[in-house]
């Protein structure tokens, strides 16, 4: 009987249709056939005639071959139903294991159920339900899936694998673990060959140097590189990169975000945003430029930008620094409420909130402009407490008629109270020029003093006294006999129109949303009013009590 079951599966085989006559019905597949089995049975299964083969079973379909302990193949079909040890071995690459199976011929569809096991020379895949049309090359699956191979694993609700381009594709609650990260998305495709991931929603990548987050791009799980796009983001334990696109190298720590780039830093309300980014995470140093960036500090109810051609942000490193440092050079501009600045190199210590300013720094507080060699601003709680210049130190204040008083000196100490300067100390080769008023509409004279050292004291951002401490010259100039050489210290230069503004500080990187415009509301329909003929309602007197009413105030 053995002998003669290959004949019967080859009598089976419909003859082919004769030259010139077409099939009336589809074309169908070649014809399975049935190599082994102990024991066969004829019959009918649920009214459909069937051949019952029972015992190491195995049939053959071109380079496709099945196995299993028994069958029932269909008479009337080209197709078949496997249960209990089912093996499908394609090309002697792909193998597919399960407790059952139903197989088509003709589509060359088969299906495979209960402890699925799908392997090939790169990974193993194991399902509870796999669909595997042999025709496209394509096995899917929609119970939830685990994938395996020699350095990742990958588990998601639904998958798709091409057994020839090697990529599966898998959707629904997808995790991919690999030796350093953990990747959380909803669709991804991963070429098995490549060992590169492709994202196509939110994805989250947590690994021990820190998170990725994007919702568009790859990443390669041998280079350990990634490229993202559509709001990517860096997270360390320290600060927050992102930008339009993203590259990083894991292995060189290293990553570029381009396009509205911004740096968060977790620890205080600081911002950096720019066109181009770069981070070495070793180093702990980021660098943001292209299109002016601008740094937001925000500390109680002051808000402090600074912008400049390049902002770099160096990680604090305890016990020294835990806080950092801010970098900027060229053209940097500051502007907060109480305060304008110019510089070409600035230093911003975040640890004890210090911020030293070089090369032609100049400071504008309220109506008061200052310049020297360089400087240092140091805050207290988020508000300005001293300003030191040194070398060639020159405070220049507008009085309410246009003048302009004047001191300068090697070095001074500028102390602020609320928001304004109210003491300044000038420390050797003091000079001063003061205008005195008569009311605040005329000048009545010029105060010309030299000293080693001064003390001026401010009120209301006006000057009050000054001292002269150590070898004072002093004189007064009346108003008649006044030179215009008089009116300048040496080295005078108002630089008003360098002052910079907050729109000019900001640039693009923090300009305001466009307010939504208002509808209008629809006009109120009119009522008639209605007439009183009552005595209460003609008694009625005005709202306004004359006793009670606000009598104008004679000054």
């Amino acid at each position: 009987m053995l002998l003669l079951l290959p004949a019967l599966a080859w009598a089976q085989q419909r003859p082919a249709a004769r030259a010139g006559n077409p099939p009336v019905t589809p074309q169908k597949g070649q014809q399975i056939e049935l190599l082994t089995a102990s024991e066969l049975q004829g019959g009918d299964f649920n009214g459909v005639e069937i051949r019952k083969l029972i015992g190491n079973v195995s049939f053959r379909q071109g380079t496709t071959l099945l196995y299993c302990d028994s069958a029932y193949q269909y008479t009337e079909r080209n197709a078949l139903e496997a249960f209990s040890n089912v093996r499908i071995i394609q090309n002697d690459t792909i193998t597919i294991t399960g407790d059952r199976g139903t197989y088509d011929g003709d589509t060359r569809k088969a299906r495979i159920t209960g402890n699925v096991t799908m392997r090939d020379p790169r990974m193993t895949l194991t399902t509870q339900l796999l669909d595997y049309d042999l025709n496209n090359n394509l096995a899917y699956y929609s119970t939830g899936g685990h994938l395996q191979d020699p350095e990742n694993t990958l588990d998601s609700q639904f998958g798709y694998y091409n057994t020839v381009s090697k990529v599966f594709s898998f959707k629904r609650n997808v995790k991919l673990v690999t030796k350093e990260n953990t990747i959380d998305t909803d669709t991804l495709q991963y070429n098995t060959v490549s060992k590169i991931a492709y994202f196509f929603g939110p994805t989250r990548i947590k690994g021990k140097q820190g998170n990725i987050y994007a919702e568009n791009g790859n990443y390669n799980t041998a280079t350990k590189i990634s490229n993202f796009a559509r709001n990517a983001k860096i997270e360390t334990p320290n600060y927050l990169l992102g930008g339009d696109k993203l590259y990083y190298d894991e292995a060189r720590q290293y990553g570029v975000a381009t396009g509205r780039v911004s740096m968060t830093s977790k620890k205080d309300n600081l911002v950096i945003r720019g066109d181009v980014g770069r981070y070495w995470r070793a180093q702990g140093r980021a660098k943001v430029y292209g299109s002016q960036p601008v740094m937001r500090n925000i500390s109680d109810k002051d808000t402090l930008y600074l912008s400049a051609d390049t902002l770099v942000s160096v990680e604090g490193r305890p016990p020294q620094n835990k806080a950092g440092v801010i970098y900027a050079y060229r053209k940097v501009r500051i502007f907060r409420a109480d305060l304008q600045g110019r510089c070409d190199s600035l230093t911003y210590d975040r640890q004890d909130s210090i911020i030293y300013l070089s090369h032609d720094p100049v400071l504008w507080n309220k109506g008061n402009q200052l310049t020297a060699d360089s400087m240092q601003i140091q805050q207290r709680r988020g508000k300005i407490d001293q300003m030191r210049l040194f070398g060639h130190a020159f405070s220049i204040g507008e009085d309410t008629l246009g003048n302009f008083n004047q001191v300068k000196g090697r070095n001074m100490v500028a102390y602020f109270g609320e928001k304004a300067i109210k003491k300044i100390d000038v420390l050797g080769n003091a000079e001063s020029l003061y205008y005195a008023l008569e009311g605040d509409t005329a000048v009545s004279g010029v105060n010309k003093s030299v000293s080693a050292t001064m003390a001026l004291r401010f009120q209301d951002s006006k000057l009050q006294t000054i001292s002269f401490l150590t070898n004072p010259e002093a004189q007064f100039i009346p108003p008649n006999e006044l030179k215009a050489e008089d009116a300048k210290l040496k080295d005078f230069r108002w630089r008003l129109t360098e002052r910079p503004t907050r729109r000019q500080t900001l640039g693009k990187h923090f300009a305001p949303v466009p307010a939504k415009p208002k509808k209008k509301a629809a006009p109120a329909k009119k009522t008639p009013a209605k007439k009183t003929t009552t005595k209460k309602a003609a008694s009625k007197k005005p709202a306004t009590n004359p006793r009670t009413a606000p009598k104008p105030v004679k000054k």
